[in-house]
């Protein structure tokens, strides 16, 4: 294999996303594709760390990261709340592609001014921005050019300043969420104290987390000092607010001010931590020498990244191609935060993971993409979550910076034991996996799982495919570790999937959904895949349902635009239409024609989404990314796989590369195609026509049917996919497995699970 191997790392936009869906038109299949939520992003451009716990980024307080042009949006294309980009100041901690979560960061807010005190708060816009991994930067009007870079648990500012008597740098402790209606975060208790010799420190309590920062400035000659309310406090050292109220609060926090000649720069060092202010200094000091400068800084964050970039290495595609994609693996290691020895919750040091905010989307992509490029952190993350378990009673649903995963528990149950059960069958190291099992269990009976283990179904209907596949988890690693009693009987609830399809028309039962209806979640890749589609009639019945679902043959349909809506809300829900990756609770479906041996659907399904979906500019993104849900999914989709969660599996289909080179689980793992055509994005895309699998090799031998196990993705080899114009019958007649067997009938013969697991 000769491929002309690229390097990906300085194709990233981090600026797409960040503003109103910008497309070009879609044809074709994508054109009949029915967009139900907010046609935004929801990312920002901020400085970001790999994985890790600190973001800086402009504020100006738009929904719902802090930075952009939008008010609250849910529905359609959101409504610009400024006419253009602003800042207020520069803030801390951010959501990234998140929606309606009600947790809103931006803490910490720094400001560089040189106006008068009074004017704090005031929106600048923002010039001649540039945002790269690691780094941020752009010119207010003031005309003080502004840079920021972040470490996993630190932050530098640098600011340049134009010629002033009077210059100054504002730090708000007080500031925290967002400029919308009950999006503003109000402190309940803080303390803040100059040190002197441009040294400080405090905590701010914010929504029960005790957020600490040790700050260092470059600013010799200048004055330090306390405000309170707009007001300097001459000569006050320290501020303490033993509680405060929304009706009491008043702003206080630190400046530094003094003369700047022109083109002067002053730098701003801050530490944090969940676990005090000294922790918070280590953080800053630790494995830097004195002092940490800005550059020093943003060229070993540029480094981390690098790390990560070196691991996914594509050939060929168009430049607006790797744009996408290269800015898709980059969203997709933002979230979540690592914070190792960091808990505010429980005393013991070790891992401490936040903002899976989003679960129910990252499960299925963000999380085995995680996992591959780095088994370390994917294990210190399912460590985690049993850690979480052991302290708050549940496996989270969801989990920011706060106590509380039971807020998520409307949107899915047993989540997390598809991370653990691929974990485990990964042989991920560092979790104690007797103990795993005992909280995978027992968390199987809380929230709507009281009603399935009595009932074998709840309402929502959705909840009982999310217990029985957590049921099905649990089994994998209970049968791993030899409790062969315990896996029968879990085993035997995770067939009560079948209780939430209605028979007579092979959909699911009518019940409440979130986000959704019960045609974009009756595709699921159940692990009963087969006799899901027995229950639908058979191949025939279930592809023309799923032909149906995506569209094909269907007129193109007219989106959402701006609220308030009218008839064509209900009459786009009506249409029963896969969405098209503006939501992603059906985010699998395309791969569910390979159960019914139609990989060439798949094909076709997602060459479209590919060519029509995503796109390079702030609008190049058809709806929330969901801290890197959906930018896996465009990962994985570019590669021509899929991971299945919870069953260690990933389906194979056609990459949109000519090749590629990866580091998965610490091996080499190439694919590598010919018969490839290259093809871009939008109207006017070369090759335009999807290309179908004609035959596969694994290491050498023939891969006859449409898929490779996560164990042999981790384990590394050579995928080799010979393409071509028209449909083969590769992958037709042996379907990816089952828990129950398929016979040999019109369907193809198949695989006995117990025989895969081996």
């Amino acid at each position: 294999m000769n491929l002309n191997i690229g390097h990906i790392l300085e194709s990233v936009d981090p600026f797409i996303g960040t503003a109103a869906t910008e497309l070009p038109a879609a044809r074709g299949l994508a054109a009949s594709w029915w967009w139900p939520k907010a046609q935004v992003g929801n990312t920002h451009p901020g400085a970001c760390h790999p994985l890790g716990m600190v973001s800086a980024c402009a504020c100006s307080g738009a929904y719902p990261t802090g930075y952009g042009r939008y008010g609250i949006s849910t529905e359609g294309a959101p409504e610009p709340i400024y006419d253009d980009y602003l800042a207020s100041g520069f803030t801390h901690f951010q959501q990234s592609g998140t929606g309606a979560i009600r947790k809103y960061y931006n803490y910490f807010r720094v400001t560089p001014m040189v106006e008068p005190l009074d004017a704090l708060g005031t929106r600048w816009r923002l010039h001649d921005e540039v945002a790269e991994p690691g780094y941020y930067a752009a010119t207010l009007d003031t005309g003080i050019r502004c840079e920021l870079t972040v470490g996993a648990k630190t932050a530098v500012h640098r600011y340049t300043f134009p010629a002033s008597a009077s210059a100054r740098v504002v730090l708000d402790f007080s500031y925290g969420g967002l400029a919308i209606e009950h999006g503003g975060t109000v402190p309940l208790r803080a303390e803040m104290q100059s040190l002197g010799h441009g040294r400080a420190q405090g905590t701010v309590v914010m929504e029960g987390v005790p957020i600490s920062v040790y700050i260092k400035s470059d600013t010799p000659g200048w004055r330090q000092l306390c405000w309170y309310d707009r007001r300097r406090v001459d000569g006050g050292t320290r501020l303490d607010f033993d509680y405060i109220r929304r009706t009491t609060l008043r702003p206080f926090g630190l400046m530094f001010m003094g003369p700047t000649e022109p083109g002067q720069a002053i730098e701003l060092r801050m530490g944090f931590s969940l676990r005090g202010c000294e922790q918070a200094r280590r953080n800053l000091e630790e494995g830097t020498p004195e002092p940490a400068t800005f550059d020093a800084r943003r060229e070993r964050t540029a480094e981390a990244w690098n790390e990560y970039f070196d691991q996914i290495r594509v050939d060929g595609g168009t430049p607006e191609r790797r744009t996408v994609f290269a800015t898709s693996v980059y969203h997709s290691l933002i979230k979540p935060c690592f914070a190792e020895d960091e808990s505010p919750f429980w005393p013991s040091d070790g891992p401490f993971v936040f903002d899976i905010s989003t679960m129910w989307d990252m499960y299925k992509t963000q999380f085995p993409l995680l996992t591959a490029l780095s088994p370390t952190m994917g294990a210190e993350m399912l460590e985690s979550l049993v850690r979480i378990c052991e302290e708050e009673g549940n496996l989270p649903i969801g989990y920011r910076m706060a106590r509380g995963s039971d807020r998520f528990f409307r949107q899915a149950s047993a989540l997390a034991h598809t991370a653990l059960a691929d974990g485990y069958r990964l042989g991920l190291p560092g979790v104690d996996w007797d103990w795993a099992l005992v909280h995978m269990v027992d968390d199987l009976r809380r929230g709507f799982g009281e009603d399935f283990y009595e009932r074998g179904i709840v309402h929502p209907i959705s909840h009982t495919l999310d217990l029985a596949c957590g049921y099905h988890c649990a089994a994998q690693v209970a049968r791993g570790l030899g409790d062969e009693k315990l896996a029968g009987f879990l085993e035997e609830k995770a067939r009560n999937w079948i209780n939430a399809f209605d028979p007579s028309n092979g959909l699911l039962k009518d019940s409440s959904f979130y986000e959704g209806g019960r045609w974009n979640y009756s595709f699921r890749l159940l692990h009963d895949m087969a006799a899901r589609i027995g229950l639908a009639g058979g191949d025939t019945e279930f592809t023309a349902m799923l032909d149906r679902f995506f569209g094909f043959g269907a007129p193109p349909v007219t989106q959402l635009g701006t609220p308030p809506f009218g008839t064509e809300l209900s009459i786009g829900g009506d249409l029963n239409r896969f969405e098209g990756l503006n939501n992603e609770p059906d985010m699998e479906a395309p791969w569910a024609y390979h159960y019914a041996g139609r990989p060439d659907r798949t094909a076709e399904v997602v060459h479209a989404a590919l060519a029509y979906q995503f796109g390079t500019g702030r609008g190049g993104l058809p709806g929330n990314d969901d801290s890197g849900g959906l930018s896996s999914w465009y990962v994985w989709a570019s590669l021509g796989l899929f991971p299945v969660a919870g069953q260690n599996l990933f389906l194979v289909n056609a990459p949109a590369f000519a090749g590629a080179a990866l580091r998965f689980g610490g091996n080499e793992f190439e694919i590598a195609t010919t018969g490839h055509v290259e093809s871009g994005i939008g109207d006017d895309a070369e090759g335009s026509s999807p290309r179908y699998v004609q035959s596969a090799r694994f290491n050498g031998r023939p891969l006859e049917h449409g898929y490779i196990t996560g164990n042999q993705l981790h384990g590394g080899g050579t995928l080799e996919i010979e393409l071509g114009p028209e449909p083969s019958d590769w992958a037709t007649k042996t379907r990816p497995p089952s828990v129950s067997d398929r016979p040999d009938d019109a369907r193809g013969g198949g695989t006995r699970f117990q025989e895969f697991l081996l």
